[in-house]
């Protein structure tokens, strides 16, 4: 499997509490214009909407040597699910606080898969405290690093 792209803002603002894995309905220059990286998912995210899960602010820029006929970037766009995925989405997403932010868009053999997971929005405190906890894992990885490089010479 090879990455797309990912929503790194989906980590900072959400805790994610489960994770789904998603086709979508495309059309041929949508998947051409993939295929040249011009995929954005950073203010991407789902809903569900009349038994179907539907993907809103998924930015898939238009195909160069498309003839006539070319896509919208942003319009909205079907994932595909089973019904009883869709049924549990919809069920946690009436929970108060709880959303569809889409995490990352890869490559699983020939099709292209997004895997959107169910999050409960972060408070600020909450997003200090992990940029805390990453600030101290990193300095702690360094002291670790330079130790191990002076025990080698």
């Amino acid at each position: 499997m090879s990455e797309i792209a990912t929503n790194r803002k989906a980590a900072r603002d959400y805790h994610i509490l489960e994770k789904y894995e998603a086709g979508i309905e495309l059309r041929g220059t949508e998947v051409k214009s993939i295929r040249l990286g011009k995929l954005n998912i950073s203010d991407a995210f789902a809903r569900v909407e009349r038994g179907q899960v539907w993907l809103y602010g998924c930015d898939i820029q238009t195909y160069d040597k498309a003839s006539h006929e070319t896509h919208e970037p942003r319009r909205s766009r079907r994932l595909l699910l089973h019904k009883n995925e869709i049924m549990k989405l919809l069920a946690q997403t009436q929970q108060k606080g709880l959303a569809l932010p889409v995490l990352r868009a890869y490559w699983k053999g020939h099709r292209i898969k997004f895997e959107i997971g169910v999050g409960k929005g972060k408070s600020h405190g909450d997003q200090r405290q992990d940029l805390k906890e990453k600030a101290e894992n990193r300095e702690a990885a360094r002291v670790v690093a330079s130790f191990n490089d002076k025990n080698r010479r």
